[in-house]
C-alpha cells in the first residue's frame, strides 16, 4: 500500500466509525446512530401579552397579566436532528392567531378600570418560521454509554431566532378592519417623527422549555412552551398616546380617515360625554408585546437501524 495514502485511510475509517457508532437500544431490536433525524407535527394554544385587555388591576408584568380567555388554536410542523441525545437543531413553521379585548375587564372595580373604559379590541393572524437549538442538560451532563438504553423522558431547553408576520385588526360594527393602514397613533406622521410606521413582518427571539417522551423506537411525543420576544409594541396596534384626530384627514384617504377617527378612540362609545385630550395615555410604550404557544408535538424518528 502507498504509505502516503495510509493517513487518509485512517482518517476515513475514524470518520465512518464516528458517524455510525451505535449503542444497543429499545428491547434489543434497534441500534442508534449518533445523529438521529426527526419530523413532527404539533397542535396547541397561542396567546399574547399586549397593551389591550389583561387581568384585573393596573397591569402587571409577564404572565401575571395573562388572560386565559383569549387563547386561540395554533398548529405547526418541524424537522431537525439530535446529536447523541444531547443537542439538537430544528426548523419549525407555525400558524395561529392572537386576540385581546378591553371589554373582558367589564367587571374590574380596581384602579385599572381605565382599560375597560378605553374600549379597544384587536385580533391578528400569526405565521412564523423559526430556527431553534435544543439542549438536553441531563443527557449532556450524563451521556448515554454504548450498550446502554437512553432514558425515555428527556427535559430540554430551546431557543433561537425567527421571523413572523402579523396583521392587527379591530372590529367595527361587525366588520374586521386592518389597523396598520390607519396609522391610529400617528405612525409616520411628520408631527410625530419618533413614531415610525411599523412593519408587519418582524424578527422574534423564541425561548422555551419542553419534555420529550419516547413512545417507541419510531415515535416520540413532546409538550413544549415557547415564548416569543419581539421587537415591536404594535401586535395590537396600541403603544403610546392619543393624537389629534384632525391629522387623519391630512394624511389618509377620506374613507381611511373616517375609520381611523372611529377606531383610534372608542371611549365615547361607553361614555358619550367623554372628550379625549390629545397626548393622554392610550398604551404603554415601555415594554414590547410578545406571544407564546403551548403545544403537543408528535415526532417521527429516522436514523435508527433494526438489528
Amino acid at each position: 500500500m502507498n504509505t502516503k495514502a495510509l493517513p487518509l485511510l485512517l482518517l476515513y475509517i475514524a470518520t465512518v466509525n464516528s458517524l455510525f457508532s451505535q449503542h444497543y437500544y429499545y428491547n434489543n431490536y434497534y441500534y442508534d446512530r449518533d445523529l438521529l433525524f426527526e419530523v413532527s407535527a404539533s397542535a396547541g394554544a397561542m396567546n399574547c401579552l399586549t397593551d389591550i385587555g389583561g387581568t384585573e388591576g393596573i397591569g402587571r408584568g409577564f404572565l401575571k397579566d395573562l388572560n386565559i380567555a383569549n387563547t386561540r388554536f395554533s398548529a405547526g410542523v418541524s424537522g431537525g436532528f439530535i446529536y447523541r441525545y444531547a443537542i439538537g437543531l430544528r426548523i419549525e413553521a407555525n400558524t395561529g392567531a392572537i386576540q385581546a379585548y378591553d371589554s373582558i375587564l367589564k367587571n374590574d372595580p380596581s384602579e385599572g378600570r381605565y382599560r375597560y373604559k378605553r374600549n379597544l379590541n384587536f385580533r391578528s393572524p400569526v405565521s412564523e418560521l423559526l430556527l431553534l437549538a435544543e439542549l438536553y442538560p441531563l443527557k449532556a451532563l450524563f451521556p448515554v454509554k454504548e450498550d446502554e438504553k437512553a432514558p425515555a423522558f428527556a427535559p430540554y431547553i430551546t431557543g433561537g431566532i425567527g421571523v413572523f408576520r402579523f396583521r392587527p385588526q379591530a372590529n367595527l360594527n361587525g366588520i374586521w378592519v386592518d389597523l396598520a393602514p390607519l396609522h391610529t397613533e400617528g405612525q409616520g406622521f411628520a408631527e410625530y417623527p419618533e413614531r415610525k410606521t411599523y412593519r408587519l413582518t418582524q424578527l422574534c427571539f423564541p425561548v422555551g422549555v419542553g419534555c420529550k417522551y419516547e413512545l417507541s423506537a419510531l415515535f416520540n411525543i413532546r409538550l413544549e412552551i415557547l415564548h416569543r420576544i419581539t421587537r415591536t409594541d404594535y401586535l395590537d396596534d396600541v403603544s403610546t398616546r392619543y393624537i389629534d384626530p384632525s391629522l387623519f384627514d391630512q394624511y389618509l384617504s377620506p374613507e381611511n380617515a373616517l375609520m381611523a377617527r372611529t377606531l383610534h378612540d372608542r371611549q365615547a362609545v361607553l361614555e358619550p360625554q367623554h372628550i379625549t385630550v390629545p397626548g393622554s395615555k392610550r398604551g404603554h410604550s415601555n415594554k414590547n408585546d410578545s406571544y407564546f404557544t403551548l403545544q403537543l408535538k408528535l415526532g417521527l424518528i429516522m436514523g435508527r437501524e433494526r438489528r
